[in-house]
């Protein structure tokens, strides 16, 4: 009798444990995740809500980064390697496009391969594949001096407007928004690539405070002009003089600055199916501080639709990859960033950065960085950065500097800080970070979240660590969640919100 109720009093406790466990998730404030695994957002009291971030990186996420075809194959040499690769990249670059859209793959074989300057993709449809981004793998080596990136894509031209402008009518139109009014929707159609344009006005720059940045030598305040923002997005929809987009906007956009504006544009040049995967990098250096040598491994520009897959960069001064504007639709994953070598100051070591739009970086990894994984000035978003580990960092992961917009940092475990932020005269006058830039369950060692003045908020939910007050006082506090609380769920709204799209 006495060992039945022993092993009932065990049942029970372990029973009460189990509930208690189980009651420990919860939910955010600002949104909640259905049954069905739909989710229904919270909007503030102007309608704004956290945006939904799932169509990002390659073709929006809605294909998978294919497997192309090898058509060339080029193996280990002796001395620098960088013509040979060259000649091969020029080759398949002339060859004519396929009904994918794709000119084939150049698989580099096992070995180590020294370049002495930078190989170029200037075509579309080419995948550069190694054997291997670990040790016994295919290995680029950034031979010699001179900083620069080891293989840049690039295509060529700019973004050129088409069509004439209409306004947007709405007096506010919420972050999270999908549709708006405007003037006149004829001559728009579904499938249309438009640009939605937010204009930097004088008002709103003295609203967020940044006609007044306390001057140090080189500062410079803000000017309306240089704050023209430009968001890529597709019509999805037209009813009457409603338009509905691909995308969400991630900033209001307020007729008390100016509205918003879409025009048709056109960017002929840029280019379309690249990839690098499978490859290890590393930069040859003189000391820990030499500044004279690799800077980048991969460069993005002037592309859409294009990846970087199972690379290892090691010793480089920059970066392991970095995406500049006129990237759009790009996705990094399983990447890693290692020993960077250079001076620990300004403008080195931003392991991931991204300047583009709708670009995705997941399953990444990074040592001795500063700016692990960074946005930059007037970044126009939606952007992700997803499952990322940062150790031994030397300064802060977020947006750095001068007003991105859009970005979710989803899962980032760093010993460093998150800050989004009013970095005030840092620079030469970096000031409000960013906006609608949410930060879901991520370990830190420290979280500085501020909303800026006007147009928007900053949102930190289940953030692990501690809460910092920032650089500087008196700034307005983000929008906190449950701070050092476990068992968020979803645990990943990035995860989520994918999962959400094959619902509706």
């Amino acid at each position: 009798m006495k060992i039945k109720s022993i092993l009932a009093l065990s049942l029970l406790l372990i029973s009460g444990a189990l509930f208690s466990f189980v009651h420990q998730s919860w939910s955010s404030k600002f949104l909640t995740l259905n049954k069905d695994g739909s989710i229904t957002y919270h909007p503030d009291e102007k309608g704004n809500i956290i945006p939904d971030f799932s169509l990002v990186g390659y073709h929006h996420g809605l294909k998978p980064v294919p497997e192309v075809k090898v058509i060339k194959t080029v193996g280990p040499q002796s001395g620098d390697a960088g013509k040979t690769l060259q000649s091969a990249i020029d080759e398949v670059s002339a060859l004519p496009l396929g009904a994918d859209g794709f000119r084939g793959a150049i698989l580099i074989k096992k070995g180590d391969y020294k370049i002495a300057g930078t190989l170029n993709i200037k075509a579309d449809g080419i995948v550069l594949r190694g054997e291997g981004n670990e040790a016994g793998g295919t290995k680029l080596i950034a031979a010699g001096k001179g900083q620069r990136p080891l293989i840049k894509i690039a295509g060529k031209g700019k973004i050129t407007e088409s069509g004439s402008r209409v306004k947007i009518t709405d007096t506010y139109v919420p972050a999270g928004a999908k549709s708006f009014e405007v003037k006149s929707a004829k001559g728009f159609k579904v499938g249309d690539r438009i640009m939605v344009f937010r204009p930097g006005t004088e008002n709103w720059i003295h609203d967020l405070q940044m006609d007044r940045i306390v001057e140090r030598d080189g500062t410079k305040q803000w000017k309306a002009a240089e704050y023209n923002l430009n968001f890529e997005r597709e019509i999805t929809a037209i009813e009457g003089n409603k338009i509905s987009i691909d995308n969400p906007i991630v900033m209001a956009m307020e007729s008390r600055y100016g509205g918003g504006e879409i025009f048709k544009y056109e960017f002929q040049g840029r280019l379309k199916e690249v990839g690098v995967e499978n490859i290890s990098f590393e930069s040859e250096y003189a000391s820990d501080r030499d500044e004279d040598h690799g800077w980048t491994a991969v460069e993005f520009d002037q592309i859409e639709n294009g990846w970087a897959r199972n690379l290892t960069s090691r010793f480089f001064g920059y970066a392991c990859v970095s995406l500049n504007g006129a990237a759009k639709n790009i996705t990094v994953m399983d990447a890693k960033c290692l020993d960077a070598k250079s001076v620990i100051t300004g403008s080195r070591r931003y392991s991931f950065s991204n300047n583009g739009q709708q670009n995705l970086f997941m399953n990444l990894e990074t040592t001795e960085g500063r700016h692990d994984y960074v946005t930059g000035a007037r970044t126009c978003g939606p952007n992700v950065f997803y499952n990322c580990k940062s150790r031994n960092t030397h300064a802060d992961i977020g947006p750095h500097h001068r007003w991105s917009a859009g970005t979710l940092y989803d899962n980032i475990d760093t010993d460093g800080e998150i800050n989004v932020q009013d970095r005030g005269n840092w620079g030469s006058g970096h000031g409000w970070a960013g906006v609608t830039q949410v930060v879901w369950n991520c370990k830190v060692k420290g979280a500085a979240i501020q909303s800026p003045w006007v147009s928007g908020k900053n949102y930190a939910v289940g953030v692990q660590g501690q809460k910092l007050k920032g650089r500087l006082e008196g700034k307005p506090d983000g929008e906190w969640d449950g701070i050092n609380q476990n068992d968020l769920q979803p645990a990943s709204l990035y995860k989520a919100q994918l999962k959400a799209r094959t619902v509706r």
